[in-house]
């Protein structure tokens, strides 16, 4: 069962013909996590032929609003293509006054849940957690409460060596489950048949950290320590750091030092500035340090 993230927009601030502010949705063990929800996400997401009724949870990096201006739309939205099952909602403390008062004043009925998680811790913290994936927060350093957040796929059972297993006969269905935990098996004269003999290793575990809005931050470094995908805003190249600092964010070069020493596997930059007609210089600054480097693409699915 594979992983896969598509970026819905990529810009920061102000919408463009080409492009729109940030939204990513992410398809990880049959889940569906919308991250960010920027003005026209809800167009993307059709765009891209994503089931809304699969998405359950909303993860919102902070209340800036090209990464929540599309959350209001959207919700409702889901009321009149007859949702009525619970929506969560995950960002920082404010966003159910801001949602609720708009719902309130245009008398949008929704007809389901909303459950609202809100967030205002300033250190790392698990949000979600099913049987197969957890989400933590990444506190950030923007100009207002800003986390990013990690999405990691918990260790899967070990595969069953059919193989190998068809060469007992003792070995019956039921007792597949407990290989599978990695169990041992007994045989009937006592003989112990390894688990290792009896079942293939399982695929590794992937993780996706999105760290949104911030400025050049090493204390994200262990919670993001070798992630298999890694998206860092860029909003500017080094030539602008002070604007960089100043305004909350981040240059290539940083975000490609961060992928660095956090030995992350990919790198995928995000949240450029309108002022660069040329988004290759992005990746041109960034593979100095971090050769692997990428630029999204809008609504490419891609496997992580």
């Amino acid at each position: 069962m594979s992983t896969y993230l598509t970026i819905l927009g990529f810009n920061s601030a102000i919408p463009t013909i080409n492009s729109s502010p940030t939204a990513q949705l992410l398809e990880m063990e049959e889940r569906h996590f919308l991250i960010d929800c920027g003005e026209g996400t809800q167009v993307q997401l059709r765009k891209a032929k994503a089931r809304f009724s699969k998405i359950n949870h909303i993860f919102i990096s902070h209340l800036h609003g090209d990464h929540c201006f599309g959350l209001p739309g959207l919700i409702a939205s889901f009321r009149l293509l007859g949702r009525d099952t619970p929506l969560h909602v995950y960002g920082p403390k404010g966003i159910k006054k801001m949602l609720e008062t708009i719902f309130t004043i245009t008398e949008t009925h929704r007809g389901f849940e909303v459950v609202y998680h809100e967030l205002d811790k300033d250190y790392s913290e698990k949000i979600y957690e099913d049987s197969r994936v957890e989400v933590y927060t990444i506190p950030l350093d923007h100009r207002i409460y800003c986390n990013g957040y990690l999405f990691k796929e918990k260790l899967k059972d070990r595969h069953l060596n059919m193989k190998e297993i068809a060469k007992y006969s003792e070995i019956e269905t039921c007792d597949y489950h407990n290989i599978k935990a990695g169990k041992d098996v007994i045989l009937s004269d006592g003989y112990v048949l390894r688990n290792e003999v009896l079942t293939l290793d399982p695929a590794p575990p992937v993780s996706y950290a999105f760290c949104s809005d911030t400025r050049y931050l090493e204390t994200v470094l262990p919670i993001i320590k070798n992630v298999t995908v890694l998206y860092h805003e860029s909003t500017f190249l080094h030539d602008l750091k002070e604007m960089a600092d100043y305004t909350g964010h981040s240059t290539a070069l940083e975000a490609a030092m961060i992928a660095q020493k956090a030995e992350v596997g990919k790198l995928i930059l995000g949240h450029f500035s309108n002022r660069y007609a040329d988004l290759t210089v992005f990746t041109d600054e960034a593979r100095n340090v971090f050769p692997n480097t990428f630029l999204p693409k809008a609504l490419e699915s891609v496997k992580i």
